[in-house]
């Protein structure tokens, strides 16, 4: 009884094991950092990470230190260029739902930078990384690294304008004039062009209403023809630079925005004016009539045509009780011995309608 007695006192010494070290609450560094730059702004998001480096539930959260160096490979963050402060209910949050909690950090390239790609040429570039850490002030290292590049963008246009014609939203602004370093040079590896966007009263989504190369013009233009009527819109310009570096993707980036321009799609302009109007008379054998036939009218909202005849020294008066849907129309309200004259249309959707056809005459035998 002895013997097994302390067999069993051995045996469960043996599964309690040594006591484990009190956890440093280190947070895993992130891994999936991304940064997006537009104009100067730098715009950095992570992952706050759920786990510290023993395998841990993280429990307390300390500040985020940004890092940068022109050294694309930053192996430590001597001086940090900003601070995200962690989320004030980030524990709640995360036992609360279990969702992936992100952290993000906006920030700017300093003048310093733009000297320093000046000698780096434009293909510069500058890294970020992220130093999560504890709420004692210490980390486990950088996140992953993130290569932003440094080239130069425009200017948004400062005296960009929307004005609303027949035709469409015509968007106009005064550009930048470009000198090439080497215009024998092809493609050139850096190009800058302008990009204009709209978006509807009420949504922020943007549509890319079209692109104008920079460089060899002042006085800019594109007219937007895709939109709806009767609707309101914003428009803005942005400046857009593509580095064309040899054995490698593109680099794009985007410059900042011109203020934005309001512009209610109110169609108050007539279609094109007809032409090509012709009157033939047909009569005998049957009951006369006089034919009409014009070219049509091509606009995208076009909804029909009226008819007007008159007689020598009277007013026009409307033949037709509805539109007429084609370019064609048969006048069998005739009188032997009488000269009529014609005239047509185009009206659209919103019943605009436009100036009247010069004329066509045509005699009843």
């Amino acid at each position: 009884m002895l013997a097994l007695s302390a067999s069993v006192w051995l045996t469960g010494c043996a599964a309690m094991g040594p006591p484990l070290p009190p956890s440093l609450e280190l947070p895993r560094p992130p891994s999936d950092l991304r940064a997006a730059r537009k104009g100067d702004k730098i715009t950095l998001t992570w992952s706050i990470p759920a786990r510290t480096m023993d395998r841990q539930r993280v429990r307390y959260l300390g500040k985020s230190n940004i890092c940068r160096s022109l050294d694309p490979t930053l192996a430590k963050c001597d001086t940090p260029v900003g601070e995200a402060a962690a989320p004030a209910d980030f524990a709640t949050r995360r036992n609360a739902t279990g969702e992936k909690l992100t952290a993000s950090y906006v920030g700017s390239l300093s003048s310093e930078l733009h000297l320093d790609a000046k000698h780096g040429g434009p293909f510069a570039t500058v890294t970020y990384a992220v130093e999560v850490l504890n709420r004692d002030g210490r980390s486990a290292g950088l996140s992953n690294r993130v290569r932003v590049s440094l080239g130069e963008t425009l200017p948004p246009p400062t005296d960009f304008a929307a004005r609303l014609t027949g035709r469409g939203v015509v968007l106009s602004w005064t550009g930048e004039m470009l000198s090439l370093t080497d215009p024998h040079t092809d493609p050139q590896p850096v190009r800058f062009s302008y990009r204009v966007y709209r978006r509807q009263e009420g949504s922020q989504r943007q549509t890319l209403v079209g692109e104008v190369a920079a460089g060899g013009l002042r006085n800019l233009s594109l007219t937007d023809e895709s939109f709806e009527w009767e609707k309101t819109y914003y428009y803005h310009a942005s400046t857009f630079t593509v580095i064309a570096q040899p054995g490698k993707p593109e680099v794009s980036i985007e410059g900042d925005d011109s203020p934005e321009m309001r512009v209610f799609a109110d169609d108050v302009f007539p279609p094109a004016v007809s032409s090509g109007l012709q009157a033939v008379f047909s009569g005998p054998g049957q009951q006369p009539f006089i034919d009409l036939i014009w070219a049509p009218v091509t606009d995208a909202d076009l909804d029909g045509y009226n008819v007007y005849r008159h007689e020598e020294g009277a007013a026009p008066v409307k033949l037709n009780l509805e539109l007429v849907k084609i370019p064609a129309f048969r006048d069998v309200q005739v009188v032997s011995g009488k000269t009529y004259f014609y005239s047509v249309s185009a009206v659209d959707l919103r019943g605009n309608e436009s100036a009247r056809s010069e004329e066509a005459s045509e005699s009843v035998p």
